[in-house]
């Protein structure tokens, strides 16, 4: 298993290396210090709610709503800084606060209501979404550099939100696959019934990885306003797509138990790159939405060829 996990993630190195080379090949300016500065100072937001992704995909659920948290966070930081005059510390809390209880809130009414996370998630994509304009009227909030810090580029003009990814992936990367919580994660997803079986509670690691995936969805909103310098109540809207996009290329099985977040943050980087080159190429806007939805497709189908694989050799073994 350790073998086979070695070899796909160095087959995403691969293709990652592939697609910067045949970018470079075709576009003379795409290898530079500037444009890997832009794809990897881009990335902090959409790779902070993959993991998130990742955690609740590997729990054998999926959160639909993290682009309308990540707004919400926005909204709450904003009117904090813009309306009540709250010091940036203190704004920043409360907008991660709020993005808890939404994650909080996704992972209590799942298992309330037994319902497919799918269906919650999907609700709350709309009601939070819609909270994200009451707090903020409907309008851009614009704040300026309050969260400057993040943008801030101390070593090779990388920025300290694409350091703090890196970090956190590590940290998710550890949690998954070196602690208990980690794996009873695993185990939930794998066979729900089995785990419950063992004593692990599959309704507690449901509410665990929903709140960790709100919180991520929150700081995500948090890079996002340190890029852009405003609260939009717009922000993140496709975000949840590109989030399972990332987490499936990286090898995520969507039916659980199955997961990585080095892998998930190679697979944020192949989106990037693939985005940056296309922008390069001078490729519209709806042609590259056409070819990232060709690239999902055939993750999802790649994985899909993969689990039937897998299940064949089990039943033939057994």
């Amino acid at each position: 298993m350790r073998v086979r996990g070695h070899a796909e993630f160095l087959f995403l190195a691969l293709l990652l290396a592939a697609l910067v080379g045949l970018f470079s090949v075709v576009n003379e300016h795409f290898w530079s210090a500037a444009t890997l500065q832009t794809v990897t100072n881009r990335i902090p937001a959409l790779a902070l709610a993959a993991l998130g992704m990742t955690f609740v995909l590997v729990a054998g659920g999926i959160d639909l709503s993290v682009g309308s948290v990540s707004a919400v966070a926005g909204a709450v930081f904003g009117w904090c800084l813009a309306d009540r005059g709250l010091p940036v510390p203190l704004a920043c809390g409360a907008a991660l606060v709020a993005a808890l209880a939404c994650g909080a809130l996704n992972g209590l009414l799942v298992n309330l209501l037994r319902m497919p996370s799918f269906i919650v998630t999907l609700g709350l994509l709309e009601a939070a979404r819609g909270v994200a304009y009451l707090i903020t009227d409907s309008q851009t909030k614009y704040l300026g550099e309050k969260l400057a810090l993040l943008q801030a580029t101390p070593v090779a003009g990388l920025s300290v939100a694409f350091f703090l990814a890196v970090a956190l992936t590590l940290v998710a990367q550890f949690v998954l696959t070196s602690t208990v919580l980690g794996r009873h994660v695993v185990a939930v997803g794998t066979s729900e019934e089995a785990a419950r079986l063992v004593g692990i509670s599959p309704a507690r690691i449901r509410a665990v990885v929903f709140a960790v995936s709100g919180t991520l969805a929150g700081l995500a909103g948090l890079c996002h306003i340190a890029r852009l310098g405003a609260a939009d109540p717009n922000a993140g809207s496709g975000l949840e797509l590109a989030a399972i996009a990332a987490a499936v290329i990286g090898g995520t099985s969507l039916m659980g138990g199955r997961g990585s977040m080095l892998a998930t943050f190679v697979g944020v980087l192949i989106i990037a790159t693939l985005e940056a080159g296309l922008a390069h190429l001078g490729v519209s806007e709806p042609m590259k939405r056409v070819v990232t939805g060709v690239v999902i497709i055939g993750a999802v189908g790649a994985e899909a060829t993969r689990a039937r694989l897998a299940a064949r050799r089990a039943r033939r073994a057994g």
